[in-house]
């Protein structure tokens, strides 16, 4: 045991340092290939979806490459290289820092089991041929781009490839197979070789991109001509030396300090690089301390993070927010709601007791000695108390803002996020306010036009009957209606095993359950058949249910004939596990590729006004999951191109008179143009500024401009220029702007 134990720690410690030194060596590929540095811009969006070791990767690439000329930043980078060889390094790279953490938790508490280490070396093993394989790719790249003589034949004699590779992981495989984990951790070992053999080869390719043999020569004193005993030519021209990241060129440094005492002849430069990144070399430690140096004394390691479950919105995200609350906020006025705003945080008694199960997601704050407070879990609540307070009768309001919930961040679920709410409250005819905000969550789903969606619908009180009828103790309904309220995520055996373990009911009565909640169809036609069959001859003769399936069959007519019940669904499993819910209870869901979960919902609480001291004020509402919504429509503008500003003109100024951009931008925002300056000598600058931003027009003023009077105003799109009279400009712009007037 002491041998696997040995072989395991071997490859604990050299994983661990491969895990950095080759994303140090990605970054110098980077640059050798002037590669689009895009796939690097990863951040914690808040809610879990992108790995933490893949952002450490994308922090440590961005870090090295801080200052560089030669990666770019944007979707400027050549095509050529904007490859899966780059774009995939932050996740292979990401993997195979997981895998290792994952191998060094257990070899520090676990001394004797071969069980234990046996699955986590098998799993590095696969992630440690995906390094391999995703380097060796770069290294073809970079040999192509090299102009050195017999580089290539040198490295095919290394015999390294992707059959090499599988071969070893393969090995790996049988001797996991054979419970040999001996054999297991020494196969894992030769693959961990042939992966550092490779990521040797990617810096040796790399280096000799962005330095060819020159860079040694300069090193040397300067001396150019052949390099003795090799078949390395010098080109005839100077290489022009480009701008490498801080942490790049200190490595760079260090290679050639290293290389230019070691013997002649490309052959013996190669393999004192290669054992360079030896593990194994005496001077090993001394570049694994620099790389480490370079990533942990950075500045970038120091700034702050956002909170778990929250996120910054950068200004292309928001130019999509601002569309989409521009777009909601027209709907919901459209049908004559008014608006309103109440505090961010609320009496925790307001809050209490409201929410069923989910009570315990409340954001409670911490006692200063005053009042005990929370910050609100939802809009409606604060709608209702809001009512209650001020003694209205009716009230019809929107409210657009951010609530906040202490739920473990997952895929499209936040801990804080903004909702949408409509909500009616007051004595109205029967179904007709619920019929409304059935009608408003349609027509801003439209609107937002973010695909096919379904809006499933049920009634709280024909849930009820159902249960009732199944046998359910009445003091059980809301907690069953939770569990029921899973249906959508799980399967019915799930939440059947979570009814008869967990709460208590027989298995005849969740199977009875069963029989209901899997009734779903098209609204009139589902409906008719309930009333017609022998589910309906028990629900009619329960008054809840009863009384329930009549106000369904007045909300699907007027559904019918106001043209929007093609997306609804008679979903009897929909249960909403909200405790305030009295009436019709509905919830929207998004049926594109993006998988976001619920997009809206709401429904009827008659009693949640009333429960405040005050007369009952019935109420129906309807909540939308913007921040899912806007998870679809983010996703639909990724190949689109999205404008973050309004700006409809840029003046360029050539030179550096600042008082003449004043000037003129002055005058475009005195008559409520949307206007931005730039003051800079070259005029290429100003039209590559208003190329990527977007900017439809643009004004050029330099010298001859002003001595003559004049402007030079530039149509971005078609590249035309006119001159125009100075005192004309704001006149002639207008008349550009706004065609029709």
């Amino acid at each position: 045991m002491s041998s696997l134990l040995e072989s395991c720690q071997l490859i604990d410690q050299s994983s661990a340092a491969l895990s950095t030194v080759a994303v140090a060596v990605a970054a110098l590929s980077c640059e050798a290939a002037r590669a689009n540095l895009s796939a690097f811009d990863l951040t914690d969006s808040g809610d879990g979806s992108v790995a933490k070791d893949d952002i450490g990767v994308s922090s440590d690439i961005k870090i090295l490459l801080n200052g560089s000329k030669l990666a770019v930043s944007s979707n400027k980078g050549d095509d050529k290289f904007n490859t899966n060889s780059f774009s995939m390094i932050p996740v292979v790279y990401g993997n195979v820092r997981e895998a290792v953490k994952s191998l060094h938790s257990v070899i520090r508490v676990v001394s004797n089991s071969g069980e234990k280490f046996g699955g986590k070396v098998l799993h590095l093993c696969f992630e440690l041929r995906n390094l391999g394989e995703s380097s060796l790719e770069r290294v073809r790249l970079n040999l192509g781009s090299i102009s050195v003589e017999g580089l290539k034949d040198i490295f095919e004699k290394e015999c390294l490839s992707e059959e090499s590779l599988r071969n070893g992981v393969k090995l790996a495989v049988d001797a996991e197979l054979e419970k040999d984990h001996v054999k297991l951790a020494k196969d894992v070992v030769l693959v961990l070789g042939i992966v550092w053999k490779i990521v040797a080869w990617e810096a040796v390719t790399a280096f000799f991109v962005l330095e060819g043999i020159e860079g040694l020569n300069e090193k040397n004193g300067g001396k150019g001509g052949e390099v003795d005993g090799g078949h390395v030519k010098s080109e005839k021209k100077k290489k022009k030396k480009v701008l490498l990241g801080r942490g790049t060129s200190f490595i760079v440094e260090m290679i050639k300090d290293r290389l230019m005492s070691k013997g002649d002849g490309l052959e013996k430069i190669v393999l004192e690089f290669l054992s360079l990144l030896d593990p194994k070399s005496p001077d090993f430690d001394g570049l694994l301390k620099k790389v480490k140096d370079i990533l942990e004394s950075n500045e970038s390691r120091r700034i702050p993070k956002t909170p778990k479950g929250t996120r910054d919105f950068a200004k292309e995200q928001m130019a999509i927010r601002k569309k989409a609350f521009s777009i909601i906020t027209k709907v919901f006025e459209r049908h004559c709601a008014t608006a309103l705003d109440t505090p961010a945080f609320e009496l925790k008694e307001t809050l209490t007791g409201k929410y069923g199960e989910d009570s315990k997601l409340i954001y409670d704050l911490a006692d200063q000695g005053g009042e005990l407070c929370s910050l609100r879990y939802d809009l409606t609540v604060p709608f209702s108390r809001y009512v209650a307070m001020n003694g209205l009768t009716s009230f019809k309001r929107y409210h657009i803002d951010k609530v906040w919930r202490r739920d473990n961040p997952s895929k499209g679920r936040y801990r804080e996020f903004y909702q949408c709410d409509f909500d009616i409250a007051g004595q109205y005819e029967k179904m007709g306010p619920d019929f409304e905000v059935v009608r408003i969550l349609s027509e801003v789903l439209n609107a937002l036009n973010i695909g096919d969606y379904e809006i499933k619908l049920n009634h709280r009180k024909l849930l009820d009957g159902v249960l009732d009828i199944c046998g359910v103790p009445p003091a059980k309904f809301r907690t069953i209606c939770s569990s029921i309220d899973k249906l959508d995520k799980q399967s019915f055996e799930q939440v059947k095993k979570e009814m008869v373990e967990e709460k208590g009911l027989s298995v005849e009565t969740a199977d009875k359950i069963g029989t209901f909640v899997k009734i779903r169809g098209p609204p009139l036609e589902l409906l008719s058949k309930i009333m017609g069959g022998t589910e309906g001859t028990e629900l009619l003769k329960h008054d809840a249910s009863k009384e329930a399936l009549g106000d369904l069959s007045l909300l699907f007519d007027a559904l019918d004939k106001s043209r929007c019940i093609g997306k609804v669904v008679f979903d009897l499993s929909l249960a909403r596990g909200i405790d305030y819910y009295t009436g019709v209870i509905f919830e929207a869901a998004f049926k594109g590729g993006v998988q976001v979960g619920s997009i809206g919902a709401g429904g009827r609480y008659d009693n949640l006004i009333g429960n405040f001291g005050t007369k009952q004020v019935p109420a129906v509402g309807m909540s939308l999951g913007i921040e899912r919504v806007l998870t679809i429509m983010e996703d639909k503008a990724q190949n689109q191109a999205v404008r973050a500003t309004e700006t409809q003109v840029l003046v360029g100024v050539l030179g550096d008179k600042l008082w003449v951009a004043a000037e003129l931008v002055s005058e475009l925002w005195d008559v409520d143009i949307k206007a931005e300056y730039k003051v800079h000598k070259k005029v290429m600058k100003h039209i590559e500024y208003a190329i990527d931003s977007k900017i439809p027009w643009m004004i050029i003023v330099g010298e001859r401009e002003l001595n003559e009077g004049i402007v030079k105003l530039k149509n971005i799109e078609t590249t035309n220029e006119e001159v125009i009279p100075r005192s004309k400009l704001v006149e002639e712009l207008q008349k550009r702007l706004n065609p029709s007037n």
